[in-house]
């Protein structure tokens, strides 16, 4: 093609955008596509790597938790969330949950800090006073978050983290 026939084509190819552009509004989407250039977007996801690991992880944790008051699910994303486990394998997100929930249940002064958070938690969100529990008395009846219920809940949720991978 000569230099003619290309100008031809990019003066028609102009025209035609121009009377596309005139029949329909601009957005803010269309705003920032055009900011991004051409092709900025093409297979990539807007959300980063390490939020959908995020996601996956809190969606794990809804369906398999057992957390009749909300609360601990919250507590367990957030700290997992944090962590240099799921920075290191965001790839695979259950992994590092997993390895989060190992080290909870390896350890008395992790679990009593998670039970700790969660009962924190679970006052601010109910507008009560927490139960904390303490080392030489029983847990209150109405605890929601005992350490012992916590191990539990934790323990079943390893468990089928474990089946999920098998």
């Amino acid at each position: 093609m000569n230099d003619h026939q290309n100008r031809q084509r990019s003066e028609s190819d102009a025209e035609l955008e121009r009377e596309i552009r005139q029949e329909r509004k601009f957005t803010l989407a269309e705003a920032i596509g055009r900011m991004a250039g051409p092709g900025a977007m093409k297979g990539e996801s807007p959300v980063t790597h390490l939020q959908q690991a995020v996601a996956e992880i809190q969606e794990y944790l809804d369906r398999h938790l057992v957390d009749a008051a909300g609360v601990l699910s919250g507590v367990l994303l957030r700290q997992v969330r944090e962590s240099e486990l799921l920075l290191k394998s965001f790839e695979q997100p259950l992994v590092a949950l997993a390895g989060h929930v190992q080290h909870i249940l390896g350890s008395e002064y992790a679990l009593k800090e998670l039970v700790r958070e969660a009962d924190v938690e679970w006052g601010r969100v109910f507008d009560e006073r927490p139960y904390f529990e303490g080392d030489s008395c029983p847990p209150a009846p109405a605890d929601p978050y005992t350490l012992e219920s916590v191990r539990a809940a934790l323990i079943q949720l390893m468990a089928e983290l474990t089946a999920s991978k098998a």
